[in-house]
This record gives C-alpha cells, sequence and structure tokens, in this order.
C-alpha cells in the first residue's frame, strides 16, 4: 500500500508505505487501510494544523465508483466491501472519492505526467497484468459500468492461453510483464528468470530472450493499434515494470504499431513519467477534484 499527502498544486507532502497483508484475509486488510488513512489524517493534522480535506482512494478489481463499493478484487478476495462509507466514517466524514488503482495512475500521467496538455490519452500498464486508462481532457472515464479501459482483455492471440478473466490468448496473457516472465524463464530454463532478465539477454544480443521479447512486442502492438483505431489518442503512455526496459521496449513497439496502422494517425508512444509516485498524485488529484465539484455543486 502506498498513500501520501498531496497539495492542491500535485505536491507530494508526505509519503509513506506499508504491507498489504492480504494473507491475514479480506477483513484484515480493509482493517488496514482504515488503519492507514486514520494516521494519515493525523499527519496531517500534527504537521499542517489541520486534517485533510478529502480523500482519494484507488483499489484493483471491479468497482462501483457512484456507490463506493468494491465489487469484486480477486487478488485480495474482496466482493461487494462498501469501502468509500467505511472511509468516510473513520475519517469523521471526510469527502472520499473511490476508483480504480490503474486509472488514477492513468490520471496523473494525463494530467501531470507524460501527457500533459493531451486532449485524449490512453494510458497502459503493463505489470503482473495489462490495464488501461482513458483519458479525455485531463480527467479519466470511469465508461458506464467502472470497468472503460481494461485494454488487458482484448483477445490478441485467439486460442491462446487461458487468462484469469476466463478467455484465451487476452493480451495480458502475452505481453505482461508476468508473461514475459514466465515465456523467458521456459526459454532460459531458469525458472527464477524474470521479465528484467529477459530484457537484459535481449541487450545483449540472446537470440531465445529475441524471440521471446518480439513475441510480447508483436502482441502487445496489436492490443494498442486495436485501441487507438477505437480511442484516437494524440499520446499513448505506457508505464509499469515491462516500461522499465526503456528503448529496448519502446523502439520495436514504436516500429511495430507504425507498421500495423494504415487509416489511423499515429500518436505518440511515450513512457509513464511519475514512476510509481502516480498512484498516489492520482488519489491526490481525485480528492482535489471531489472537493471542486461538490464547492461547485
Amino acid at each position: 500500500m502506498k498513500a501520501a499527502l498531496v497539495g492542491a498544486d500535485g505536491a507530494l507532502l508526505h509519503e509513506e508505505r506499508r504491507p498489504t497483508g492480504r494473507e491475514r484475509g479480506p477483513e484484515a486488510v480493509v482493517a488496514t487501510i482504515l488503519d492507514f488513512a486514520a494516521e494519515l489524517r493525523a499527519i496531517g493534522e500534527q504537521r499542517y494544523g489541520q486534517p485533510a480535506a478529502a480523500a482519494g482512494v484507488g483499489v484493483p478489481g471491479v468497482l462501483d465508483e457512484e456507490r463506493g463499493i468494491a465489487v469484486f478484487a480477486a487478488n485480495l478476495g474482496w466482493r461487494d466491501v462498501p469501502l468509500r462509507a467505511l472511509l468516510a466514517e473513520r475519517l469523521a466524514g471526510t469527502p472520499v472519492a473511490l476508483a480504480h488503482d490503474v486509472r488514477m495512475g492513468g490520471l496523473a500521467e494525463g494530467r501531470i505526467g507524460a501527457g500533459e496538455g493531451a486532449r485524449r490519452f490512453l494510458f497502459v500498464s503493463l505489470g503482473t497484468g495489462i490495464a488501461g486508462a482513458i483519458g479525455i481532457d485531463g480527467r479519466v472515464d470511469p465508461g458506464a459500468h467502472g470497468s472503460s479501459g481494461e485494454i488487458g482483455h482484448i483477445v490478441v492471440r485467439p486460442g491462446g492461453p487461458v487468462c484469469g478473466c476466463g478467455q484465451y490468448g487476452c493480451l495480458e496473457t502475452v505481453a505482461s510483464a508476468s508473461a514475459v516472465g514466465r515465456a523467458w524463464a521456459l526459454a532460459s530454463g531458469d525458472p527464477e528468470a524474470d521479465a528484467a532478465d529477459c530484457a537484459k539477454a535481449v541487450e545483449s544480443g540472446d537470440p531465445r530472450a529475441a524471440a521471446v521479447w518480439q513475441e510480447a512486442v508483436s502482441a502487445l502492438a496489436d492490443g494498442l493499434v486495436t485501441g487507438l483505431t477505437l480511442l484516437d489518442p494524440g499520446v499513448m503512455i505506457i508505464g509499469g515494470g515491462l516500461a522499465e526496459a526503456g528503448e529496448t521496449l519502446f523502439a520495436p513497439l514504436r516500429t511495430a504499431v507504425r507498421e500495423r496502422i494504415t487509416f489511423q494517425r499515429l500518436p505518440s508512444i511515450v513512457p509513464a513519467a511519475l514512476g510509481d509516485t502516480a498512484g498516489c498524485l492520482g488519489a491526490g488529484l481525485l480528492a482535489w477534484d471531489l472537493l471542486s465539484t461538490e464547492v461547485s455543486a
């Protein structure tokens, strides 16, 4: 878990991290979140003479943002957790905004990070899975049912590896950091190898690594072209663990996307700029947005 106090200008005033502790069960995770939020509120009071004016919280899984409910999160074992209400009660009535964690990172990247100034952007995070955020005019669209941006579940290899969502050949089964790590562990014979090791082997000229990497890049390009065809973004921002490979990823990816488009306009394809602070910054921006909405209402 990462948490921060964020100023109105987007400055990180205080930041803390602690384990999620999901091995203790879903109820314990909720309790830890509530405790963490309360401690952060107390720190704000001590340092600045007043508590935070609002809270933004990002969680994984399926959300009902309108009602503030974490509907389902497989990794945390959550079902229908009224997280916004629980937090508001613990924080003495402080307004709380709840959003998907990747969409919050995308909000920060689109507004004050790599996509700053772009009217339309697509943020894609390449981590254990693949998720995205669709940005328009400095805001991220949650979709009609709270599940927009799930580019990782576009089928790019029909009949391919089974995905946790139940489909076969989803983008994240081929091009996520975990998928690349699994493929390289198999190809290299090293069960401990991961995606970062594969990138290093590509840079050193290993043909086995190059084959694994090329398959991931090819699948990712297919998924991104689907996204840009539907959304016509001015900027595509790529973040997550796999993006840490830098130009080892971005050079062939830009080429692969360029080769696939016909009538579409090629957007800028850039690395995320905010690193692992994007989520906290996005949470802060979400909280400030909530306040401005309440004031205007």
